[in-house]
């Protein structure tokens, strides 16, 4: 492990030295933005005006939605329980294997113990994959749709998050149901897996093999886009303004250090993470959480009227440079997706390593991921800057770009939270900078694997592939503190949305299955009572 540790150090040795350079922030900035401003061009293609991958993913969500009858509300309480271990005894062999009867062609004593296979809990899993959803999207990524959409991009923002429910549903239950055990007990998973087997059992293998490595390859750049350099761009933001630091090397400094703390986690692999998110995300979460409520409820003759806001806006739109319902509907859901990842596919590369025989299972504690995220902490964020800029603080719209202008200063994503928080909590910029950088931190952690395990599909489980996405992942850390907002989040929107295409296909082959098994999970649990 010193070996390994010595080896991702050694990446800041070059670095080190431009540092000493005059201006090295605005020259890693000006070197990424025409390569991020092309690859969000290419993706987000218009479609009768609208990004077409919005139209696809959000239609995809209704249809899952009413598919399954409306599984973000039916199996919520269900879901609740898997999490909580009510239903652990059904993965030690009770249920629906005693019947005797055939399950899914199988003789039930000829079945393997599948419930031994894996690596992490449903806890363990929930916790990881929050952690890569719940980020800096739910601080700096709602402070930049208000800014741009006003209030009303919150609407859309929940409703996208609530269909999200469904579509987080379908792709986890196949990434467990489609994983590869190795012999060691390693689980590879994900939708590279159940895009290329479960086409094959269709018989569309090449389309299969196709899609599942352009997802691949999409989700290692979204490894480092929104799930790394957004994350440390918008940690970079708070330190600085916390710190008061505006020499032009403080970003990549800021970088330098992260990518060394986040180099020392990732090498564990996906036990070592999962024991770090179990213990950082609820905490964070929490603190995060209680400290939107005390603001909230200490204004909560205000919280009406933020609705109310909430609800005009979503429908009649005034936000400069929005200034239609199609306008902020997009820069709501644009927000959502980004933040929960809902049918990006993402996270069923994190539940695929439970411990569970049952995959309907795991997607059912998947559901409620968009729910923890954009329901609940994305919409606690927006009531805080709402309620913030009743005094009038800042004109939703700003420059048109994400940033605003509060008491003669220029604020922007993370920075705009803030100082909505600043307003009502004494000294909450540190704690405020504290959680980000700690949301931060787990979001990279978490999307290190992601993006890790889609290398390893591509080029193979050794070491030295492990060893070199590990050291380019770290130095997309440096450049994402380095470079500004707009170019990172372009670049980070770019291919976490990319990645909605292919996933998609496996989706819409592949459903009917994700329904065989949940009415097998759903009738284990009744036998188990019985």
């Amino acid at each position: 492990m010193k070996k390994k540790l010595l080896s991702l150090l050694l990446l800041v040795i070059p670095f080190i030295t431009l540092a000493q350079e005059k201006g090295i922030d605005q020259q890693i900035d000006e070197a990424f933005k025409p390569f991020s401003d092309t690859v969000s061009n290419i993706v987000f293609f218009p479609v009768f005006g609208v990004p077409f991958v919005l139209i696809l993913l959000v239609f995809s969500a209704l249809f899952f939605t009413l598919y399954f009858g409306f599984p973000n509300f039916k199996y919520f309480p269900t879901a609740i329980n898997v999490v909580r271990g009510k239903y652990d005894h059904v993965d030690e062999g009770h249920g629906v294997e005693k019947t005797g009867l055939p399950i899914d062609g199988d003789i039930p004593d000829t079945i393997r113990d599948e419930s031994k296979e894996g690596e992490v809990t449903h806890f363990q899993a929930l916790a990881t994959a929050v952690s890569g959803t719940v980020g800096n999207g739910n601080i700096a990524g709602v402070a930049l749709a208000i800014a741009l959409g006003g209030p009303g991009a919150t609407f859309w923002m929940v409703i996208c998050g609530l269909l999200g429910m469904s579509s987080k549903f379908v792709e986890c239950t196949l990434g467990v149901q489609y994983r590869d055990v190795g012999e060691d007990g390693t689980v590879y998973g994900g939708p590279m897996y159940y895009i290329s087997k479960g086409l094959k059992e269709r018989g569309f293998a090449t389309l299969g093999k196709v899609a599942a490595v352009f997802f691949a390859i999409f989700c290692i750049g979204g490894s480092f886009g929104g799930g790394n350099a957004a994350q440390s761009n918008q940690a970079t933001i708070v330190l600085k303004d916390l710190m008061s630091l505006t020499n032009s090397g403080a970003g990549f400094w800021i970088g330098v250090i992260l990518a060394i703390i986040v180099g020392i986690i990732i090498i564990g692999g996906i036990k070592r993470i999962a024991s770090v998110t179990e213990k950082v995300v609820p905490f964070m979460a929490v603190m995060y959480v209680l400290a939107c409520l005390y603001i909230i409820f200490s204004n909560y003759t205000l919280v009406d009227d933020a609705f109310g806001l909430i609800m005009t806006e979503a429908f009649k739109p005034t936000a400069i440079g929005v200034g239609s319902l199609i306008g902020v509907l997009l820069v709501g859901f644009k927000r959502a997706a980004f933040s929960n990842e809902a049918g990006a596919g993402s996270a069923s590369i994190a539940h695929s390593a439970v411990k569970t025989k049952y995959s309907a299972s795991e997607g059912l504690v998947a559901l409620l991921e968009p729910f923890i995220d954009t329901v609940v902490i994305c919409t606690m964020t927006a009531l805080v800057i709402i309620i913030f800029n009743f005094g009038g603080a800042f004109q939703y719209g700003g420059d048109g770009l994400g940033a605003v202008m509060i008491d003669g200063v220029s604020y922007e994503g993370a920075g705009i939270t803030s100082q909505a928080f600043a307003q009502y909590i004494p000294y909450s910029n540190v704690f405020l900078t504290i959680a980000v950088v700690l949301f931060a931190v787990s979001t990279m952690i978490s999307w290190s694997y992601y993006g890790l395990q889609s290398w390893k599909y591509l080029f193979g489980r050794g070491r030295a592939a492990d060893l070199t996405y590990k050291l380019l992942f770290l130095l997309f850390i440096i450049i994402g503190a380095s470079a500004s907002m707009n170019s990172i989040w372009a670049f980070s929107d770019a291919m976490i949305f990319a990645m909605v295409f292919p996933n998609m296909i496996g989706l819409f082959f592949l459903f009917p299955v994700v329904k065989k098994q949940l009415t097998r999970y759903l009738t284990a649990i009744k036998e188990a009572k019985a």
